[in-house]
């Protein structure tokens, strides 16, 4: 396969930077854009005028079906993931989701098992997988130089709740959920990436303010082998901020807005070298890069089934008022 050739399923605000890198790799020819709304459709095309003239679509299962492509990039609204990511693998595409990959536990099994039984690449767009600084937190705690993971501390906040006020992201039937969800999702799956600890159970305090789904969350964490855990995440805040810090037996990472400081045994702080860092990358490029077999799938299908594991514990949690554990099948 010289040429991949990928439709884009959804061409709003998120698509145009898969677009914008997809169209960078010199393997990629984008072929067909789909979108139920034609000012969407023809906003894309007035911003990348390299499509001029691609096969358009209202109707994403029409793309599907249409021969022009091999692989799909999904860009919708969340609970429509599931419905699309199945019929693009049915139809023995490749995806490219955004995240969240699905909304529950038991369409994230389905899709698993249909990317095992197709054999195609399915890639979640959890760019911290791909990020230099995620990669060396990852790397140094898998080699065990600073012993094993004893606590996490993340906290993330942006201006989620009014920004998002009338939109789609409040709207359970499309959203699925709030924040914790939302930009919540890509926290939660870096966390569990970085440290490779299954959630074992969680607590956690939720509040909705006056909307149908969670703003604030503030969740306690025990991870299998008792390691523990704090993440809020704070979607009623005026600004965007993100804070990780991970305490090993005999060292700490601090990750202050994508700035690294690792303090070893010694208490000595120090900043890894240019030298010393992963080379980073992006999903588009790793998606195309695993189709065409040069790299295995950075963040494939079982960190989306591991972050609803999650999420919708504490979201019963948050109901019921208990603590719940995480169950993994």
């Amino acid at each position: 396969m010289e040429k991949v050739r990928v439709g884009i399923i959804g061409t709003g605000g998120i698509a145009q930077g898969h677009i914008q890198r997809l169209l960078a790799h010199p393997a990629v020819e984008i072929t067909a854009i789909c979108d139920t709304s034609p000012q969407s459709l023809a906003h894309t095309l007035e911003r990348h005028p390299q499509l001029k003239g691609v096969q358009q679509f209202q109707d994403y299962r029409e793309l599907i079906r249409s021969g022009l492509v091999d692989a799909v990039n999904i860009n919708t609204p969340h609970t429509a993931h599931f419905e699309q990511i199945m019929a693009a693998l049915e139809a023995g595409l490749h995806v490219l989701t955004e995240k969240p990959m699905v909304c529950s536990v038991e369409h994230a099994h389905r899709v698993l098992q249909q990317v095992e039984k197709s054999g195609k690449v399915l890639v979640v767009s959890y760019q911290r997988h791909y990020m230099s600084e995620f990669l060396y937190i990852r790397d140094q705690i898998a080699s065990g130089r600073y012993g094993p993971v004893q606590f996490v501390q993340a906290f993330q906040s942006q201006n989620w709740y009014r920004g998002t006020k009338g939109k789609w992201r409040q709207d359970p039937a499309l959203s699925g959920g709030g924040q914790l969800n939302d930009s919540g999702s890509h926290l939660v799956a870096v966390i569990l990436f970085m440290t490779n600890l299954p959630a074992e159970s969680v607590f956690g305090y939720i509040e909705n303010f006056d909307s149908p789904v969670d703003i604030n969350s503030a969740l306690s964490l025990r991870f299998q082998g008792g390691a523990l855990a704090n993440i809020s995440v704070v979607g009623n805040a005026p600004t965007w901020h993100e804070d990780l810090t991970i305490c090993c037996d005999q060292g700490v990472f601090f990750l202050r807005n994508g700035k690294l400081e690792v303090c070893g045994p010694d208490g000595k702080r120090f900043t890894p070298t240019q030298e010393e860092m992963p080379k980073g990358s992006d999903p588009d490029t790793n998606f195309i890069n695993a189709i065409l077999g040069k790299e295995p799938v950075g963040s494939p299908a079982i960190w989306g089934l591991r972050v609803m594991e999650l999420t919708e514990a504490a979201w019963k949690s948050a109901r019921e008022g208990r603590p719940v554990e995480v169950k993994h099948l």
